[in-house]
């Protein structure tokens, strides 16, 4: 049985459970409150840099959310979430790498903004501008396909969907950009994304408690 130590708040956590779910693999969840159950014994005997998510299929354990999926790839190969085409392949990874090393950093005044109550205007604006970057990256990217890897779903659209999610949230808007708001609209309608899903109620009770903790209004 396949195990996935998450939290379901955490995007690096939701990509494994996405990709989980359109395997239609078996697995179980077991939640990790990160006020505390990071630093057990037990937990840190499966990552000792106290970090979730982990997955553990059967002896193997495995830390890092990108490392998890190319796991998940290669040991459970369909369906496919990775193309074949040398071209796509680089596509792929392009947008995923874009994703983690400058779209997620870049949006990290945003996130301390809208969901924590800490506003720095010029770090705002600088968060704004950055992520049209990406977005035109993205768009270029996209083309006139249904996802990153074609018409089929690819692991670049679970980093990037994953994260896209949270754009009401962010303040971020894909209006000038149609082929991405299409996009991410046909991820939000996959049972994937609804079954992991963070209730409105459970985002409330979260943003009051890292705001009250941070000292926020």
């Amino acid at each position: 049985m396949i195990t996935l130590y998450h939290t379901p708040l955490s995007i690096n956590s939701r990509r494994v459970w996405v990709a989980l779910i359109e395997k239609g693999l078996e697995f179980e969840l077991k939640e990790i409150n990160l006020t505390g159950d990071q630093f057990k014994p037990e937990f840190l005997a499966l990552n000792p840099f106290h970090h979730i998510p982990v997955l553990v299929d059967g002896d193997h354990t495995i830390i890092e959310s990108f490392a998890m999926l190319d796991y998940l790839e290669a040991k459970y190969p369909r369906p496919a979430l990775m193309p074949t085409q040398p071209e796509a392949v680089v596509r792929v990874r392009m947008v995923q790498m874009v994703t983690l090393n400058e779209m997620l950093p870049a949006t990290m005044p945003l996130t301390m903004k809208h969901l924590f109550g800490k506003d720095d205007p010029d770090a705002v604006k600088q968060a704004y501008e950055k992520a049209a970057v990406v977005f035109k990256f993205w768009a270029q990217q996209l083309g006139d396909d249904q996802f990153f890897g074609g018409p089929q779903l690819s692991l670049a659209d679970v980093v990037s969907g994953t994260m896209a999610a949270w754009f009401p949230e962010m303040g971020l808007s894909l209006a000038d950009y149609p082929t991405l708001a299409a996009w991410r609209q046909r991820l939000m309608e996959r049972p994937a994304w609804q079954q992991t899903h963070v209730s409105q109620a459970a985002l409330d009770d979260f943003k009051e408690r890292m705001r009250s903790r941070m000292g926020g209004q």
